[in-house]
């Protein structure tokens, strides 16, 4: 290593800094809540030549970690294709079979030069509001391949040499239903890169491009070192977990999620073969995001890992050609989410077997994406697009998180008041679940209560891309299964639910009917019959759980230390 380890140190916080001010930024100018106040964005410094992410802001979605590399790489050969990057060229573009994740998140990826040299790129990527597709907000259940999804915009340069192009800009705000929203979204974005250009010269100006470079490859070496200390840490061997998805919003069918861990030395090797193929439905994914999900999930099991993508060097991630974890273009891949989450729950559960005291219990494994939209009486449409959270599992220190977000992300859910304000809605009921915390030593989290009334006059539709409905999260190390998913709304004949359980589109609301998500909770860790009596009495007396569950699954004991 040519570069001291204060240096390095200081070097390493100047440029996690960069992305975390870029993040900032955004979030500040964005437009629609799911970036300004969910933080769905991410923002990261990236490799000239590989497009590897060297460094990603603190604020960013995990899951961008890995797939924002495979943007950049997918931009580095679009500009190879046409000569070559030129300062103040900015390509953009939303195809989630070339960039990961799903075709909301708009990717903008900008090369920085210094004295003429490419450098680095930086990117910036951000989940807009509505890219047409057949239905607002873009989860769309039902759909069977990614035009009915949304507008796909493959790699095309936005700004060239510094100067935007108008044309470029007309097609994106002409495919989308919210085009004010998209533009403020884009500018902001825009601004991050900008940013990111001032606070990488001050940062070359200081220390010159030689040692900033110096210290990008001791990280990324230090990334993999880090790994590999860890996976010899852990027991040689190979465990399996599957589960399921409900369906693909098609056919009422199961799909299997099936993972291999083994660790020989300081290698880990995680095999997807088993999973299901390529399905009808939206519930597939590209194959760079199956990779980032991998990491995700084994971020979580050794969070001291760094964000760089030197920690998936000594990681083998097989995935079985025309799977539901690599599907190609066109296929739907709206629902990333609800697929990447129950591959963390089976990498969990598979290394939960190698090494219970690093693992958590699975949390509510679906994001909820719920959108309701209509018109106003003025005749502009509006678009309530948000997702809801649920409790996490338990762990071998403490119960399971009540009510957080997905742990696919950073995001934060939303706030009620957020959304009463910017649409017609109303929160009847924003409340945690009881009784639906997975049973064991440490109990899993509650799960939430969201009831939703329409206040348009116009009324309203909803649809519901979900998971969870069939399959309940599971428990660790003897811990219990948690509350499944439920899903109900209104009509004029009383409360009814999605034949698909957990998805559903067109469903008509009038003024002053709502629909109701009862989110899952987290599972359990360890036997329920080793927790402390004196926890379930406490769980009792705050309403986490009633009287005659805690009886079924604790016994009778608490009550003891309830008198």
């Amino acid at each position: 290593m040519s570069i001291d380890p204060v240096t390095l140190a200081v070097l390493a916080g100047r440029m996690e800094q960069i992305a975390d001010e870029m993040d900032a930024t955004l979030f500040r100018a964005a437009f629609n809540p799911i970036i300004a106040e969910a933080h769905d964005a991410s923002h990261g410094i990236y490799h000239p030549e590989t497009g590897d992410t060297l460094v990603q802001g603190k604020s960013g979605l995990p899951i961008f970690v890995g797939v924002m590399s495979f943007a950049v790489r997918a931009v580095i050969e679009k500009a190879h294709e046409e000569g070559g990057p030129k300062d103040g060229d900015i390509w953009i573009f939303n195809d989630a079979h070339m960039g990961g994740t799903h075709l909301n998140d708009m990717r903008l990826v900008r090369p920085y030069f210094r004295d003429g040299e490419l450098f680095c790129y930086l990117a910036s990527v951000g989940h807009w509001h509505d890219l047409g597709g057949g239905v607002p907000g873009n989860y769309n259940p039902g759909a069977t391949d990614a035009f009915q999804e949304a507008f796909v915009l493959p790699p095309v340069k936005l700004v060239k040499g510094g100067e935007l192009q108008g044309d470029i800009l007309n097609i994106l705000l002409r495919n989308t239903r919210l085009p004010l929203s998209a533009e403020g979204d884009l500018n902001g974005q825009l601004g991050a890169l900008d940013l990111g250009v001032r606070r990488m010269d001050e940062l070359l100006g200081e220390y010159g491009p030689d040692t900033v470079t110096d210290a990008l490859t001791a990280l990324s070496d230090r990334a993999e070192a880090l790994m590999r200390a860890e996976l010899t840490a852990l027991p040689d061997g190979r465990w399996e977990a599957l589960d399921y998805l409900d369906n693909d919003g098609i056919t009422d069918e199961a799909l299997p999620i099936r993972v291999a861990l083994e660790v020989a030395g300081d290698r880990m090797t995680l095999d997807f073969a088993g999973t299901a193929p390529r399905c009808a439905g939206p519930v597939n994914i590209a194959l760079p995001t199956a990779v980032a999900t991998a990491y995700v999930a084994i971020k979580h099991v050794f969070p001291a890992l760094p964000a760089n993508a030197g920690v998936m060097r000594p990681i083998d991630v097989k995935v079985p050609d025309n799977s539901l974890l690599s599907a190609e273009f066109p296929a739907p891949v709206g629902g990333y989410t609800e697929t990447i989450l129950r591959m963390i729950d089976v990498i969990f559960a598979a290394a939960a077997q190698a090494a219970p005291d690093r693992v958590v219990a699975n949390a509510y494994g679906t994001i909820n994406a719920l959108s309701i939209a209509g018109r106003k009486k003025d005749g502009k449409p509006w678009v309530m697009f948000s997702f809801f959270g649920g409790g996490h599992g338990g762990s071998s220190e403490s119960d399971g998180l009540n009510h957080g977000n997905a742990p696919i992300s950073t995001a934060t859910i939303p706030p009620m008041e957020i959304l009463e304000a910017a649409y017609p809605v109303m929160f009847r009921q924003w409340a945690l679940r009881p009784d639906s915390a997975g049973a064991g030593q440490h109990r899993g989290g509650l799960g939430a209560v969201y009831e939703i009334e329409v206040l348009e006059e116009n009324g309203a539709e909803a649809f519901l891309f979900g998971e969870r409905g069939r399959f309940a999260p599971k428990g660790v190390a003897g811990g219990q299964e948690a509350a499944m998913n439920r899903f109900s709304y209104q009509t004029e004949d009383g409360w009814a639910q999605p034949p698909l359980a957990s998805k559903m589109r067109g469903i008509t609301l009038r003024q002053g009917q709502s629909v109701l998500l009862e989110t899952p909770g987290g599972g359990g860790y360890g036997p329920p019959e080793d927790r402390a009596p004196a926890d379930t009495a406490r769980d009792v007396a705050l309403g986490y759980v009633t009287e005659s569950e805690a009886d079924r699954l604790y016994g009778p004991e608490w009550r003891e230390d309830a008198q």
